[in-house]
């Protein structure tokens, strides 16, 4: 089925490839996250430093997504924004939602 800007695969494709993509951010995260707490500092300040930031981060749709199909274009727009992912994280979709991607971020 085509909705004019992807195909029925191309929404296969990326369920399959959004709980990667997600999991890669949180671990980068979680990297972030030690390097705060093993930062010089009181343990305090670190404390709700972090405690601000998680707060901050798990809003990030590389945290979590609102899965639709009708907002995948979107989502992935999203994805990219907030670099979760990066155009070449788009090999294997279709052109069409690759011409479409590259449209509305240019």
């Amino acid at each position: 089925m085509e909705d004019g800007r992807f195909t029925k695969q191309d929404w296969k494709l990326f369920k399959e490839k959004l709980s990667g993509w997600q999991e890669a951010y949180m671990d980068k995260l979680n990297r972030e996250y030690m390097e705060i707490l093993n930062g010089e500092g009181n343990p305090s300040d670190k404390f709700w430093h972090l405690e601000k930031r998680i707060k901050t981060d798990k809003r990030s749709p590389g945290v979590q997504l609102q899965l639709t199909r009708t907002d995948m274009v979107w989502n992935i727009i999203a994805l990219i924004n907030n670099e979760v992912i990066s155009l070449e994280d788009l090999n294997g979709f279709s052109d069409t939602l690759k011409e479409t991607v590259d449209r509305i971020l240019a």
